[in-house]
């Protein structure tokens, strides 16, 4: 008597949350001197398919279910911000401004030596997207930086990667157009401001943090 399975793959990174990504990667890590685990450890996070139903589908079916994924899986950098939010009854807002950003929220995500996709990613969501409490069009002002409690970030484990790969690369992107504006800023004056120590303290740190992210994600 066969006996009947249903497969759900996902189509692209909205379907798939943070909770179930961070657990497909603390699986590769472990599992990194085993290449012959990533494609099993990769099915069962994304698909549910555990090893004894792998090994009784037939190639067609695994051939389809593999170009279904690696259709969308390497796309990671093609998602933009998303500024406004809502989760539950609440819509977040991410930092409207940057530069102007609170010195407690900038020292918070300073401690961190980088920025990645890791454990710490909620913390630093939490930090830029706050609470919406005023909006007119397009321009919003978010709640007043009063620090993050730990049961705050849970929220954020259930959004889909569309919307962390968006956060994540944002940050990526800025840390590359911050360098090139100081280089091309260095090569056109050759007068160094007075607060030049406070600046390069303030910006090498977040500098480095989104460098070293780039090099530690694929």
């Amino acid at each position: 008597m066969k006996k009947e399975i249903e497969i759900i793959v996902p189509t692209d990174w909205s379907a798939i949350s943070l909770k179930t990504y961070m657990k497909l990667q603390r699986d590769l890590k472990n599992y990194e001197d085993t290449p012959e685990a990533y494609e099993p450890t990769l099915l069962y996070h994304i698909c549910g398919i555990t090893p004894d139903i792998m090994s009784s589908l037939d190639s067609d079916t695994l051939n389809s279910i593999r170009k279904d994924l690696t259709s969308y899986m390497a796309k990671t950098e093609e998602y933009e911000l998303q500024r406004r939010v809502t989760i539950g009854d609440v819509e977040y807002g991410f930092e409207p401004n940057i530069s102007q950003m609170a010195y407690g929220a900038y020292l918070d995500i300073s401690k961190y030596e980088s920025i990645q996709l890791d454990e710490n990613w909620t913390d630093i969501l939490s930090i830029l997207y706050r609470p919406i409490v005023k909006k007119s069009g397009a321009l919003y002002e978010i709640e007043k930086y009063n620090g993050v409690e730990p049961w705050e970030s849970d929220k954020w484990l259930s959004m889909g990667m569309d919307f962390h790969f968006g956060s994540f690369f944002f940050f990526s992107r800025l840390s590359q157009d911050l360098l090139n504006s100081i280089q091309k800023s260095t090569e056109s004056q050759t007068g160094i401001p007075h607060n030049i120590k406070s600046i390069l303290v303030k910006s090498g740190k977040v500098m480095h943090q989104f460098q070293h992210s780039q090099k530690t994600t694929s």
